[in-house]
């Protein structure tokens, strides 16, 4: 199969691919995303025009890096290729679709990256995860023993969703009752607002963003004020390179956390799902030999790529593999591209969970920006899926999934899924 998505569907949506004049192709589109039929334009950009302009674009112009070594040289380049709110963050609306940047580690330069990236990874250095193992492990063990046998249920809102969000609000030290408020705030953030959406307005919004903002303010106030502990909010609070930041830059920190702890894991467990019943005899394998979870678990991260992109702003005039990228324009590193490169990755439209090397996937980014909690991420998804094969002979999908609408986070709204009654 060419990739994950509706055969014919991807036929339509390659035949529009290639009929389209080069210069006109626009990968940036959060409809194709969400009818997963994205991946014929980037196919036709990494054979034809691997550092390609998109000229004309709801956001303005912005190139598409779209290879393997490509999207890396970019991303371990931060002197000529910037993260820096101030010039547009890291994501291609920048601050043209909804609100302006918020300052982010993420979104910043070193030496104020690598200082505040600092105090936040203690929480997810591995003693800290060998410490939250057991607890996972009897979350996931609970949420899986709770489903129903035998009937239709949404996958991502009782197993996925549930088990990000629990571990979501440990992190943060915040009441286990209030963990889907978390993850709410989470879809929020990253919703692009239109009539039916999860928002509807930028107004509505700024609303919610005034609730989440005064809620973790809340949180702030009460660890500034108590002795050092090893959460997130207490580590930002009493850290001399965070304990003193402006309110603004503590809620896009919170921001950033909030949406990387969440639609990372999220969507790679919902994913996984999806992937290995598309692919039974990779279910089988698995099923066969439990020890491939590990594998399993990398492939997927790359096949799924959570997050489909990041952005960067050029610094200054640079010649890159024969184009002239200017000062101050958008560069989109399209992970999603670079994870299904064939010159890198042997047969990167497969899935197969025994690959020779399945870690090389550039789903969690590269250089100084690797995302910081990728560590917890696959410890989530090792043992959600160790829990599974314990209890499930299979998890069947029976239906379509419903698919993020954006071009920045690649995930599920919904699964439907049964578990087979025992015969």
């Amino acid at each position: 199969m060419a990739a994950d998505g509706n055969a014919m569907g991807l036929a339509e949506a390659r035949a529009q691919a290639y009929a389209l004049p080069l210069e006109k192709l626009d990968p940036a589109q959060p409809a194709l995303f969400q009818a997963d039929a994205h991946w014929p334009i980037f196919e036709r950009l990494r054979a034809e025009d691997p550092v390609h302009l998109t000229r004309e674009h709801e956001f303005g112009p912005y190139w598409s890096i779209t290879k393997y070594n490509d999207i890396m040289a970019i991303d371990t380049d931060h002197n000529r290729f910037s993260s820096d709110f101030m010039k547009g963050g890291i994501t291609i609306a920048g601050g043209q679709a909804n609100m302006d940047p918020l300052p982010m580690f993420i979104a910043m330069d070193p030496p104020k990256h690598d200082v505040q990236r600092k105090a936040v990874s203690p929480a997810v250095a591995p003693p800290a995860l060998a410490a939250m193992a057991p607890q996972i492990r009897e979350r996931a063990g609970a949420i899986l023993d709770s489903l129903p046998i035998g009937e239709e249920f949404d996958w991502v809102d009782k197993v996925s969703k549930e088990l990000t969000a629990m571990t979501l609000a440990t992190l943060f030290d915040a009441p286990q009752a209030d963990r889907r408020k978390i993850t709410y705030w989470s879809d929020v953030a990253t919703c692009i607002p239109a009539p039916g959406a999860l928002v509807e307005t930028l107004e509505q919004k700024m609303g919610i963003f005034s609730e989440y903002h005064a809620y973790f303010t809340g949180l702030w106030n009460e660890k500034v004020n108590a002795a050092p502990a090893g959460d997130l909010i207490s580590m930002l609070a009493h850290h001399p390179a965070t304990r003193n930041m402006e309110p603004r830059e503590y809620f896009g920190n919170i921001l950033l956390l909030t949406v990387g702890g969440n639609d990372t894991t999220r969507n790679t467990i919902s994913g996984s799902i999806l992937a290995l019943n598309q692919n039974p005899d990779q279910y089988q394998k698995l099923r066969d030999n439990p020890d491939l979870i590990p594998s399993m678990v990398s492939e997927t991260i790359r096949w799924q790529t959570p997050l489909a992109h990041m952005r960067r702003t050029a610094t200054e005039d640079v010649e890159f593999q024969g184009k002239s990228i200017k000062a101050g324009d958008k560069v989109v590193m399209w992970y999603v591209s670079g994870n299904r490169d064939e010159t890198v990755i042997d047969n990167p439209n497969a899935f197969i969970i025994d690959r020779e090397r399945p870690r090389q996937h550039i789903s969690f980014g590269f250089g100084i920006h690797r995302c910081v909690g990728n560590r917890l991420a696959e410890l989530q998804l090792t043992i959600i899926w160790e829990e599974i094969l314990k209890r499930f002979p299979t998890v069947e999908v029976v239906g379509a999934p419903k698919r993020s609408y954006s071009t920045f986070v690649k995930g599920y709204e919904t699964l439907p899924v049964v578990i087979p009654r025992r015969n």
